[in-house]
């Protein structure tokens, strides 16, 4: 999966976040979204414009931002 096929950041668009291409659907918003127990399917029917390659796309990136730690670090706690 190529990501950069299906996510795009441009400025003039919400200020520069990641957003999937040609919407104006966030990256943040659908990990927002399926963590706060949305499923697949309820995206693809709630955003049609939604294809199952953009929600793998999402997931894409994010495994490459965690390689390249492009991620908040945290500390544990008890």
């Amino acid at each position: 999966m190529i990501w950069q096929d299906y996510i795009v950041s441009d400025k003039n668009i919400l200020i520069g976040k990641p957003t999937i291409k040609g919407t104006r659907i966030s990256v943040e918003l659908i990990l927002e979204l399926l963590s706060s127990g949305w499923s697949e399917q309820q995206l693809l029917e709630s955003y049609p414009q939604l294809k199952t390659d953009h929600i793998k796309a999402v997931f894409a990136y994010l495994r490459d931002c965690m390689k390249n730690e492009l991620f908040f670090s945290f500390t544990k706690t008890a």
